[in-house]
């Protein structure tokens, strides 16, 4: 396991300067605790949440600390333990939930880590997986099964959001909206169908995506800016509305849209982040007596035993890698994510050192 020069550094992608990009420099390999484990990264994936750290927008600019090291999607092997931790040895194939909970609040002790109110991120609020190395605590290890391939373990963070949403209502024989064709609305398109829904409709502005999430299972894809959703469920033989509804984009006008378009006694579950003074037209909401559920992160370890087990069953949602870099041009990943003409960017670091 040679550590580059073997001074005690490492490379590692950070937010060097309060402005666009990410720099490759060399940091210190982080330090292993008692209970911690340190991996050494094979191959990470670009989050939506890294593109905006790339990109300093306003969000970023109030979180990210200068000098931290980003990303947070990954997979690789165990390389050290500490000595309190059991049940992981070296050579060990790796990921890890991302969110590092307090341990001691209500929801932790109930064991819903997922709402933890002190939860910080890796390559966030602490430095991340854009690494050589990355430390974190034993108890957010996940062990990979050898028979899944490798990279889709670098992006069971992102498929571990689209399960948490699409499996957080019944979707068995119902119709379901999904809004927003990014890698996340694509996935969980995909599991949806494979969960047994009868129609699952996509809706998006992008068509490269919106061709991406029909190739992994959406039965019909709607590009808003030429079609109108009532003339697509009549068209399909819909008469009442969405069954289910899974907002992934963020956006106002696309939760509005599936406000407007929910069956009575509809199911919304909201993971695209809306702004703070986002409307809502709540008075469809009550008078159609529908569910609205905001969703974060993932179940631990629920969510993540679903997507080992979903993938063994048949799930196939490998279309959604469509792009393979070398960690020393993550440029062009990120370029690739920017453009909207993506899908997941994987970034292998096997070669960091050559």
């Amino acid at each position: 396991m040679g550590e580059g020069k073997n001074d005690g550094m490492m490379w590692a992608l950070v937010k060097e300067k309060p402005e666009e990009g990410l720099w490759m420099k060399r940091v210190p390999i982080p330090e292993v605790g008692p209970n911690d484990v340190k991996i050494k990264i094979h191959k990470t994936a670009i989050c939506g949440t890294d593109v905006h750290i790339w990109q300093w927008n306003d969000w970023a600019q109030h979180t990210i600390p200068i000098g931290l090291t980003a990303g947070h999607e990954y997979v690789g092997e165990v390389v050290e333990t500490g000595e309190g931790v059991r049940g992981f040895n070296i050579g060990d194939l790796v990921s890890g939930e991302g969110h590092i909970t307090c341990g001691k609040c209500r929801n932790c002790l109930e064991g819903h880590k997922e709402n933890c109110k002190d939860a910080k991120g890796v390559g966030v609020n602490r430095n991340g997986a854009f690494a050589e190395y990355l430390v974190i605590p034993a108890s957010n290890v996940w062990p990979c099964n050898p028979n899944i391939p490798e990279e889709m373990y670098a992006i069971f963070d992102p498929f571990g959001n689209a399960t948490h949403t699409a499996l957080s209502y019944d979707v068995l024989g119902e119709d379901v909206l999904v809004a927003g064709a990014g890698p996340i609305g694509i996935m969980a398109a995909a599991i949806v169908k494979f969960a047994g829904a009868r129609h699952v409709v996509v809706t998006d502005f992008n068509e490269y995506r919106l061709d991406l999430a029909k190739k992994l299972g959406a039965t019909r894809v709607v590009n808003l800016g030429k079609e109108k959703l009532p003339d697509v469920m009549k068209e399909i033989g819909m008469t009442e509305g969405f069954d289910v509804g899974l907002e992934m984009s963020g956006s106002q006008a696309a939760l509005h849209d599936m406000i407007h378009n929910m069956k009575h006694g509809g199911k919304i579950a909201l993971l695209g982040l809306q702004r703070t003074d986002a409307k809502v037209d709540l008075e469809t909401v009550i008078f159609n007596g529908l569910n609205l559920r905001g969703i974060y992160g993932r179940k631990v370890w629920d969510t993540w035993y679903k997507m080992s087990t979903m993938l063994q069953a048949g799930l196939d949602i490998s279309g959604i890698i469509t792009h393979h870099f070398d960690i020393k041009d993550y440029r062009k990943g990120f370029e690739a994510m920017i453009s909207g003409e993506s899908g997941k960017v994987i970034l292998d670091w096997a070669h960091v050192n050559d």
